[in-house]
């Protein structure tokens, strides 16, 4: 998107992706995610061994494929739905530049604010609903990097959560009571967000606590009664426990019981990528289905559609209201 020539900015910033869904392109942006401490916080020493040699080499052929399964035309959904959602709130927003960033990969946080030397007010807002360190704390570790290299730091405002904002709410509900509109309600309801170790939040990080609510507000908003819903953790990665249940676990136990149906939602994705169209809507629905499941449905994220153009807007024009 072109910068708008004025001296505010909002900042919208997502995970990020690799460039090409090749083996290269995968390499080069695992090698950066993995490296940030708030990631994995392991001594360096140790981990840049393992990644370098052990991990690396492993892994990056393998997600590089399940990259190429869900690559649109345009490029990585994550980074084409991100994009999308950028353009249609600055029409929404005319009176301010708002522009996309990713932590990881390109376009850079420190590409995007190096067009920006003058800025009077900067807006930051995470594209993760549920604060975590590994995620929303990550992206003010960049943008505080960017500015202490700068003379000039403009006004920040970083909105760090809006895991039970109302205008988010109203987008979340509004989205699964469309896909009940249109397939019929599952058996059951499955809140799926990405897990962190379980350390993390032992030592005082809120992103679990801020997941069951959010789980939890939806589905009172749905009418659902406990027994028609369940929260989740996906993509474990390593051999530590992390937040518990996992998705596929509990999938497979599901599948193996009275439960035939089962729609999942992903409340902590904005829009869709890797972890949702591949290991959700493939691999975890195999799952289920080999375990004796009938049908696993997943409920895409709000992307760029409008309900969700208007619920960060909300967002930014009242953040208070998330509190």
């Amino acid at each position: 998107m072109t910068p708008k020539p004025n001296d505010t900015l909002i900042l919208l910033v997502n995970l990020g992706t690799p460039d090409a869904p090749t083996a290269g392109a995968v390499r080069r942006y695992l090698a950066e995610f993995l490296h940030d401490y708030r990631v994995v916080d392991l001594s360096r020493w140790l981990w840049c061994v393992v990644l370098h040699f052990i991990i690396l080499p492993i892994r990056c052929g393998r997600v590089a494929k399940n990259y190429a399964k869900i690559w649109l035309p345009e490029g990585s959904p994550l980074r084409v739905y991100s994009e999308n959602l950028g353009e249609r709130l600055q029409h929404q927003m005319p009176e301010t530049a708002v522009r996309v960033a990713m932590r990881y990969g390109k376009p850079s946080i420190a590409s995007v604010l190096s067009d920006y030397p003058k800025l009077r007010t900067l807006t930051v807002l995470p594209l993760y609903p549920q604060y975590s360190a590994t995620t929303t704390a990550a992206v003010f570790d960049a943008v505080s990097a960017y500015y202490r290299k700068q003379e000039h730091v403009p006004s920040l405002q970083f909105i760090s959560q809006y895991y039970r904002h109302p205008a988010w709410l109203d987008a979340m509900e509004a989205r699964v009571r469309t896909h009940w509109d249109l397939h019929g309600q599952a058996d059951l309801l499955m809140f799926s967000f990405h897990g962190i170790p379980q350390r993390f939040a032992n030592r005082g990080d809120p992103y679990p606590s801020q997941c069951q609510a959010s789980a939890r507000a939806i589905a009172t908003r749905l009418d659902l009664r406990d027994e028609q819903w369940q929260l989740t953790y996906q993509s474990r990665f390593g051999r530590e426990p992390w937040l518990q249940p996992y998705t596929d676990k509990t999938l497979e136990q599901l599948g193996a019981g009275t439960c035939k149906t089962v729609d999942i939602l992903c409340p902590g994705f904005a829009v869709d990528c890797l972890e949702t169209l591949e290991e959700i809507a493939v691999e975890n629905a195999h799952v289920f289905e080999q375990a004796g499941g009938a049908e696993l449905r997943y409920i895409s994220a709000l992307n760029d559609e409008p309900g969700h153009v208007a619920a960060l807007a909300a967002v930014l024009e009242n953040p208070e209201a998330a509190e």
